[in-house]
């Protein structure tokens, strides 16, 4: 299922001795498109020097005052030097250089991933030691667990066959990333010092197929992975999602119509394994329109929203302890949204789902409200729906 996430190249030390990753720049000399993929990526970006929702949220936590980022194991697990600080319970805070601006997330990080620890509070990555070895994932190699540069010839040398990689060797075994249990180290769930979930998937089993978070938030797109190895695909390394390439994930939502007597629905079915939108930040809303002689009519919007807080109120999801609303369609969901209007023959019901990436009443709190991208409407689906 999973086909040729790309490779890592040319690391020309141990990267384990080192104190910090090779840089993912090194990847693009043959991994071009994917990496133009990733430096436009949340992962790229997932520092608080790049990413301004995670900086707002920082700028207000109690621990910047302790000078502990603690946040640094999944926003900044490249800087090495401030989790040895972390470990060591000394003060710790991310400073902004070009590791914090360019390498937070690399990719010798994420392909270097062997194994995860689940945790109640987070999960953890366990990272391999394995010089110069990294894992990567293809169906017809999933049994070869060293796979090394080779280049055979045939028809007196007029045809060549390349595979691996000249740079270092690749591990095709290892489960997690054709599972993608290797997402969850990170992308599982975050509780408080409450025991409160902050996020959690909530990943939903009751699935017949083999989808995860690879094959739906990396699906397969056109281009080569590698200048090495000429292939018609790779998996996008843009990491679809609502920061980025929603649209992407349209088709794991069914939009449909159902006229009443009195008034219709609009049916909301997430074929996806997780809620729709996680991240407490994140409102979704569902907008109807009847067109109608050539006129507008703009219904009430439905909308989705996840509020933590404390004593009944909204609060910072430090302090939260209770979970206040959720309405966020669920995995496997299947959700209908009433409306009183009638419909008549000739009408077109315009039904668009989309979301914000900030809570836009929450944002202006944040600082984040002259961040325009962040507080506007973004479309996922559009149907338009013809009344007979």
């Amino acid at each position: 299922m999973i086909n040729k996430l790309f490779f890592i190249l040319c690391i020309s030390l141990p990267i384990f001795a080192s104190p910090s990753y090779e840089s993912s720049l090194t990847c693009k000399t043959c991994h071009p498109i994917i990496y133009d993929e990733f430096n436009n990526s949340a992962h790229k970006k997932s520092s608080i020097y790049s990413d301004p929702i995670h900086k707002a949220i920082w700028d207000k936590h109690p621990l910047k005052k302790k000078e502990k980022y603690t946040c640094a194991k999944c926003h900044t697990p490249g800087d090495t030097e401030l989790l040895k600080k972390l470990a060591s319970n000394e003060p710790a805070l991310p400073k902004d250089n070009k590791l914090q601006n360019e390498e937070a997330i690399s990719c010798v990080y994420c392909h270097s991933i062997q194994n995860i620890e689940n945790h109640a509070k987070s999960n953890k990555n366990i990272l391999s030691n394995k010089e110069k070895t990294f894992y990567s994932a293809r169906e017809d190699k999933k049994e070869n667990k060293n796979v090394k540069y080779k280049i055979d010839t045939s028809y007196f040398g007029l045809v060549t066959d390349k595979s691996g990689s000249p740079f270092h060797n690749i591990d095709f075994t290892n489960k997690n990333f054709y599972d993608g249990k290797m997402c969850t180290g990170c992308h599982s769930h975050k509780q408080n010092s409450h025991q409160l979930d902050l996020c959690n998937m909530e990943i939903s089993k009751k699935s017949d197929t083999k989808e995860n978070c690879i094959s739906c938030h990396m699906p397969k797109v056109q281009g080569s992975f590698t200048t090495v190895n000429d292939s018609k695909t790779h998996r996008y390394h843009g990491f679809a999602g609502a920061m980025h390439k929603p649209q992407m994930l349209a088709k794991y939502v069914k939009l449909s119509l159902n006229k009443q007597t009195v008034g219709f629905n609009i049916t909301i079915k997430n074929e996806a394994n997780h809620s729709l939108l996680l991240h407490p930040l994140r409102v979704g809303e569902l907008q109807v329109s009847i067109i109608r002689d050539k006129k507008v009519i703009k219904l009430n919007s439905a909308k989705f929203m996840r509020i933590l807080g404390k004593d009944k109120k909204p609060t910072m999801p430090w302090i939260a302890d209770e979970l206040i609303k959720d309405n966020h369609i669920k995995a496997k969901e299947v959700r209908k949204i009433n409306f009183k209007e009638s419909l008549i023959s000739g009408d077109q019901v315009e039904v668009r789902l989309g979301h914000y990436i900030v809570n836009p009443k929450v944002a202006k709190n944040l600082g984040l409200d002259k961040h325009k991208d962040l507080t506007k409407f973004t479309l996922f689906k559009k149907e338009r729906f013809k009344i007979e």
